[in-house]
C-alpha cells in the first residue's frame, strides 16, 4: 500500500506548503488529516467559503464532567491546506482522530496542542545543540527560514528525534491507536491508489508502527453517553486567540507574521514586521524614528548572520527592534524567549511589539453555516426587547418590560457573551437598587461566545439555567459562592435553580465551620428574604428558613471563637452584622430567640479569650439590640483594654458607630479611653484605631472630632486658627525674620 504519511507542526506556513504540493503531486485516494472523526458528514460544512481563521468548537456535558475544546483553522494551517487541496484533486477526505468529547482528549482545550511540548526532552537537547531560546526559535530555524529542499526529510529526521525512545501517555496512545486504525481501512480501501496522512509529528512514528497489523474495516465512531448533551459547531477565531502570547496552548506565537511568511516569504515577512511595530508604535504616540528603524533592520541582519539565518527570522528581527527602541533595562526577559502569557512587567514598547506581530485579523463564517439555535433565539429576543443596538441602557425594575429586559441581559452575562457589561444595579446582601445601567457595545468576540454556549442550550433562559447550575455543583458547599449563585438565578429569573439551591445551602450551613463565610451567605439570603418585591422572593418561606438556620449556626459560632492576636477580622465583623440585622428585621416572623442571642453578646463580650474585635462587635450587637444606652458608659469601661483596643473598636463602630455617636458623652468617654493609653500601648494600637474609625464616613468622623476638640478645649477647629496678636506685632515679628535670614545668606550660613 502507497501511504505517504507527513508529520506536521500545526499552525506551520513550511509544513502546510509541503502538505498542499505533496497532495498535489502524489493526486491520493484519500487524505486522512487529524481531526474529529465525528465532524465526518460535516466537512462540506468546513470548506463553504469562510474567512479564515475559524475552529470547529465542543462543548461536552454529563453528570461527571464538563469539557470544552477547539480545533482553531487557519490560512497556513497544514490541515486546512490538506482539506482544500485534497478537494482540488478529487481525494476522499477524513478526520481520522477521536472526537473531541472523548476522555482521551479531555486534557487538550485545543486539539492542535503540539505533543512534542509535552514531552520535551528531546528538544530542550536540541535548543542547547542549536543555541536558541525555546521550540519557537528552533523550528524557525529548521524549517521556516531554512530552504525547502529536503523538507520533509528535515522533519521526518526531527521528529523521529523528538519521539525517539518517549512512551507515550495512555491518552496518545489511545488516539494513535484509532488513527492507525484508518489508515489501514483507507489504505485497502484504496487499493493501488495512494493515501496521504496528514498528523502532528509527534504521531508519525507511532503511525507508521500501528498502521502495518491490525483490522482494515472502517472504524467506527465513538458515540457519547447517553447522558451527555454534546455540540460541535464552527465558530469565528481571531489572530488574539491563536497566538501562545496570549496563552493558546498550541501553534506558534505572532500569528500577523506567520501569514506574512506564508504569503510573502521570510525576507517580506521581516520587512512587513518591522514596518508592523513602527506604525503601531506610532499609533501609540511613542516617537520611532528613521534612524531607529535603520539600526533595528542592520541589527536585526546581523544578528541572522550571526545565528547562521540565510535571512532574518523572526527572533532576529523583533532582538533588532528592541536593541534599537528600548534604552533601558528590562525587568523581565524578553517574551519571544519563552513561551505563554506575557508576564506582568514587560516593558511597554516590547508590549506593543508582541501586539504588532499578533495581528487583529478576525475570521467570518460564511452565510450558510449552520449555527446553534441558542444564536438565533439570542438574536430575536434582543431584538424583541430593544436590545440589539449599543450605547447605554437604563432599566426601571419596578416596570414589567424592562424586568425582562433585564433578565435577558443577565442571562448573556452569565454566559460571559462579551459585549454586554452592567455598570451600576442591585448587587448581593444590599438593599436592592430600583435602577440598572447596562453597556452594550458590539464585539467580534459575541458571536463566537453564543455559538459557545449553544451546548447549554437553546434558549438564553435554559443555557444560563444550566451555567448556573454547573457552577452550584462545583461550588462543593462554598455558602459565600452558592448565595451569590443564588442571587445570580433570582436575576436571570431562572426560578427553577432557587429550590434545589436553597436546600444545599441549608444544609452547608448546618455544617459550616466558617464563620465570615456564613455571615457573607447569611447577608445575601437575609437582603433577599427582607427587600426583593422585584424578584418576589421577599418573605420566602424557603429563603426564611435558611435564615433562621444560618442566625443560629452563627452564634453557636460565634461563641467558639478563642484566641485573637490577629488584625480586625472584617468577614467575622460582617457575620456579627448579619446576626444583628437577621435579629433586628427577622427575629419576630422566623421565631429567633433574641434573649438567647443577647445572652451569647454577653458572654463573648466579656471573654478575655475571644478574638477583641469580635469582643467589640458582640458588645455593639447587645448595644444596638437592646436600644438603650444604659450602663453603657459603665460596661464599656469594663470591657475596653488597652491590648487589641483597636481592634475592639472596630468591632464595636461596626455593629453600634449611631449608637456610639448619638449617645450623650459617649464620644467623650471613648476619648477618655484611648487618652489614657500608654505612649507605647497608643503607637501599637494606632494603625488598628485608624482602621476602627474608617467604619464612619467623613461627616460623622468630622462631629467626632468637633466633640472631642470642644471636649479638650472648650473652643471649636475656627477658634484654633485664631491669634491673640496685634497686627503690627505680627508685622514686626515678619520683618524681623527677613532681616534674620538675610543676614544668614550674606555670611554663607544658608543657602536658600
Amino acid at each position: 500500500m502507497a501511504v505517504t504519511y507527513l508529520g506536521v507542526r500545526h499552525h506551520s506556513p513550511a509544513c502546510a506548503r509541503l502538505v498542499a504540493d505533496t497532495i498535489t503531486a502524489v493526486r491520493p485516494a484519500y487524505v486522512l488529516v487529524e481531526g474529529p472523526a465525528d465532524m465526518n458528514g460535516r466537512i462540506g460544512e468546513l470548506l463553504l467559503g469562510h474567512e479564515l481563521p475559524i475552529a470547529v468548537y465542543t462543548g461536552y456535558r454529563d453528570g461527571r464532567r464538563r469539557h470544552a475544546s477547539w480545533a482553531p483553522l487557519c490560512a497556513y494551517s497544514p490541515e486546512w491546506t490538506a482539506l482544500t487541496a485534497g478537494r482540488e484533486v478529487g481525494a476522499q477526505l477524513r478526520f481520522i482522530d477521536l472526537p473531541a468529547w472523548d476522555p482521551a482528549l479531555a486534557g487538550l482545550r485545543n486539539r492542535y496542542a503540539d505533543a512534542e511540548t509535552r514531552y520535551s526532552a528531546a528538544t530542550e537537547r536540541l535548543c542547547r545543540e542549536f543555541a536558541v531560546d525555546n521550540i519557537d526559535a528552533l523550528w524557525d530555524h529548521l524549517f521556516e527560514i531554512a530552504p525547502a529542499e529536503g523538507l520533509a526529510e528535515r522533519l521526518d529526521v526531527y521528529f523521529d528525534a523528538v519521539r525517539g525512545e518517549t512512551e507515550a501517555g495512555p491518552d496518545d496512545t489511545a488516539r494513535e491507536r484509532y488513527m492507525a486504525h484508518w489508515v489501514r481501512a483507507a489504505a485497502a480501501d484504496a487499493g493501488d491508489r495512494p493515501v496521504v496522512v496528514v498528523t502532528g509529528g509527534f504521531h508519525r512514528p507511532a503511525l507508521i508502527r500501528l498502521a502495518q497489523h491490525g483490522d482494515r474495516d472502517w472504524p467506527e465512531v465513538p458515540q457519547p453517553p447517553g447522558d451527555a448533551v454534546v455540540g460541535s459547531y464552527l465558530v469565528p477565531y481571531s489572530f488574539r486567540r491563536l497566538d501562545a502570547f496570549d496563552g493558546y496552548q498550541s501553534g506558534m506565537p505572532s500569528p500577523a507574521y506567520y501569514q506574512q511568511l506564508w504569503e510573502s516569504g521570510p525576507v517580506e515577512a521581516a520587512a512587513r514586521l518591522t514596518g508592523a511595530v513602527a506604525t503601531r508604535l506610532r499609533g501609540r504616540r511613542q516617537p520611532v524614528s528613521t534612524a531607529d528603524l535603520i539600526a533595528a533592520r542592520v541589527t536585526g541582519q546581523a544578528l541572522a548572520a550571526l545565528r547562521g539565518h540565510p535571512v532574518p527570522s523572526r527572533v532576529d528581527v523583533l532582538d533588532g527592534l528592541a536593541a534599537a527602541l528600548v534604552g533601558e533595562a528590562l525587568e523581565v526577559p524578553l517574551p519571544w524567549a519563552t513561551r505563554g502569557h506575557l508576564r506582568p512587567g514587560s516593558h511597554p514598547v516590547v508590549v506593543e511589539m508582541v501586539a504588532s506581530l499578533s495581528g487583529d485579523l478576525v475570521g467570518v463564517l460564511h452565510p450558510d453555516t449552520p449555527l446553534p439555535p441558542l444564536v438565533h433565539a439570542a438574536r430575536r429576543q434582543l431584538a424583541d426587547l430593544g436590545l440589539d443596538g449599543s450605547g447605554e441602557i437604563g432599566i426601571d425594575l419596578g416596570d414589567d418590560t424592562d424586568r425582562q429586559r433585564s433578565r435577558l441581559l443577565h442571562r448573556l452575562r452569565v454566559l460571559a457573551v462579551p459585549g454586554v457589561e452592567r455598570a451600576a444595579g442591585p448587587g448581593p446582601g444590599q438593599v436592592p437598587l430600583l435602577r440598572e445601567r447596562w453597556l452594550l457595545e458590539p464585539s467580534d468576540d459575541r458571536l463566537p461566545a453564543l455559538i459557545e454556549a449553544g451546548s447549554y442550550g437553546g434558549d438564553p433562559l435554559d443555557a444560563a439555567a444550566a451555567v448556573l447550575a454547573e457552577r452550584i455543583a462545583a461550588a462543593g458547599g462554598d455558602m459565600p459562592v452558592m448565595a451569590a449563585l443564588l442571587f445570580d438565578a433570582v436575576l436571570c429569573g431562572a426560578g427553577e435553580l432557587a429550590g434545589p439551591l436553597l436546600d444545599e445551602l441549608d444544609a452547608a450551613v448546618a455544617s459550616a465551620a466558617d464563620l465570615g463565610g456564613l455571615g457573607q451567605a447569611l447577608g445575601v439570603v437575609l437582603a433577599m428574604w427582607r427587600h426583593d418585591g422585584v424578584f418576589d422572593t421577599a418573605g420566602s418561606v424557603t429563603l426564611g428558613t435558611v435564615v433562621a438556620a444560618a442566625t443560629r449556626r452563627a452564634l453557636w459560632l460565634i461563641e467558639g471563637v478563642r484566641g485573637g492576636a490577629a488584625p480586625a477580622d472584617r468577614a467575622r465583623i460582617h457575620a456579627v452584622t448579619g446576626v444583628r440585622d437577621a435579629l433586628r428585621h427577622a427575629g419576630g416572623q422566623l421565631g429567633l430567640d433574641l434573649p438567647a442571642a443577647l445572652g451569647v453578646a454577653d458572654r463573648v463580650a466579656a471573654d478575655r479569650d475571644a478574638p477583641a474585635d469580635l469582643r467589640g462587635a458582640v458588645f455593639g450587637l447587645g448595644w444596638s439590640l437592646r436600644g438603650s444606652a444604659t450602663d453603657a458608659g459603665r460596661a464599656m469601661r469594663g470591657a475596653f483594654t488597652p491590648a487589641g483596643a483597636g481592634d475592639w473598636l472596630a468591632g464595636l463602630f461596626a455593629l453600634a458607630r449611631e449608637e456610639v455617636l448619638h449617645a450623650e458623652g459617649m464620644v467623650e468617654l471613648l476619648d477618655e479611653l484611648v487618652g489614657g493609653l500608654g505612649e507605647a500601648q497608643f503607637l501599637i494600637a494606632l494603625p488598628a484605631l485608624r482602621q476602627a474609625f474608617a467604619w464612619f464616613p467623613p461627616r460623622e468622623r468630622h462631629q467626632i472630632a468637633v466633640r472631642v476638640l470642644r471636649a479638650r478645649t472648650g473652643g471649636t477647629g475656627p477658634d484654633l486658627l485664631r491669634l491673640d496678636a496685634a497686627p503690627g506685632l505680627v508685622a514686626a515679628g515678619m520683618a524681623l525674620d527677613e532681616r534674620v535670614d538675610a543676614a544668614l545668606r550674606r555670611e554663607g550660613l544658608i543657602t536658600t
